[in-house]
């Protein structure tokens, strides 16, 4: 394996071994669509659930019947390490992407139930096109999933509003979401942690979990999960302050206000650290500004209200500039 590449982009077919399966991915290397390339990233993040699934949150027993989505699939290897570990995956992309994509689901579903027919550590995996904000799209997955997962999804500054929407609207309030990214731009990077950690606590797994050959220096795995709503309520209601908009948008800060006016008074707590889900890996937190965390009347938010909500802070961080 090359020093600074972990995958050829120009060969038609590679092979990737992960948890003891031989599996085969065909990649395109004369499309223009950067979907159909396997990418450094995804087999980065095989390889750290591979080394982590003996015991903690990644362990089979613990995966078994969860639902994952993974957004901006490609060729499908990320995919895969969820489903090997008992997962039931929906491996989505672009239109374009779905036919090379759903051949390397079938080629290797095949290959792993010929190889251990009797076995019920494998999920399931299925395909399915995803175009992120596409709400018909996003209904068709049903909603909300166990995890969220996603690699090299964020390349561009303009493609972080619609990710971040579509996060939110896939997520419940016990969502854990998993993103790999390898740092190419210094400024898109900044741009999305910043927007990460307005709705997201966030983690970085350490390079010492992950796989000792598979790893790179502008490689990271980030382990996130949603902030309380109230929490994201507020980070909606601090942005429309700074800025003047619309008619429209003050309807949905007129909105997010009264949720902020019902749960105002003596109860308040601080809420600085990772939930406990986050916290099963031992890593590099990113350093957060510590926030008022405030209960609403009952306590909770539905999930459909937690959605609701995020989405709204969504649409509303996407065209405020955060500084």
């Amino acid at each position: 394996m090359e020093a600074d590449r972990l995958n050829s982009p120009s060969t038609s077919v590679i092979t990737f071994e992960v948890l003891g399966h031989q599996l085969q991915f065909s990649q395109d290397p004369n499309s223009k669509h950067l979907g159909t390339t396997v990418w450094d990233t995804s087999m980065v993040f095989a390889k750290f659930l591979e080394k982590n699934c003996r015991k903690g949150r990644f362990c089979p027993s613990k995966l078994k019947g969860k639902r994952v989505v993974e957004l901006g699939a490609g060729c499908g290897v990320a995919g895969f390490g969820m489903a090997l570990l008992g997962c039931d995956v929906v491996s989505t992309d672009q239109i374009e992407v779905v036919p090379l994509l759903r051949r390397n689901v079938e080629r290797n579903t095949s290959r792993i139930m010929q190889m251990n027919s009797n076995s019920d550590s494998f999920g399931s995996i299925q395909v399915a096109e995803l175009d992120w904000g596409n709400e018909d799209h996003i209904k068709a997955v049903a909603p909300p999933f166990d995890y969220i997962i996603g690699t090299d999804v964020v390349y561009a500054e303009h493609l972080l509003g619609p990710l971040l929407q579509t996060i939110i609207a896939l997520s419940g309030s016990k969502t854990t979401i998993l993103l790999g990214h390898e740092i190419r731009s210094t400024s898109v990077h900044e741009q999305m942690l910043q927007t990460w950690k307005n709705l997201f606590e966030v983690k970085i797994v350490p390079k010492a979990k992950m796989d000792s050959k598979y790893q790179h220096p502008s490689i990271q795995i980030f382990i996130m999960g949603l902030k309380p709503p109230a929490v994201v309520a507020e980070k909606a209601d601090n942005a429309v302050s700074t800025e003047k908009l619309d008619r429209k948008t003050q309807g949905i800060d007129q909105q997010v206000n009264e949720v902020e006016t019902n749960k105002r008074g003596p109860d308040k707590e601080e809420n600085c650290g990772i939930s406990s889900d986050i916290d099963d890996l031992d890593g590099e937190i990113i350093k957060k500004n510590c926030l008022p965390l405030t209960r609403l009347p009952d306590g909770k938010l539905s999930e459909w209200e937690a959605r609701r909500y995020g989405s709204m802070a969504a649409r509303l961080l996407r065209d405020i500039k955060i500084t």
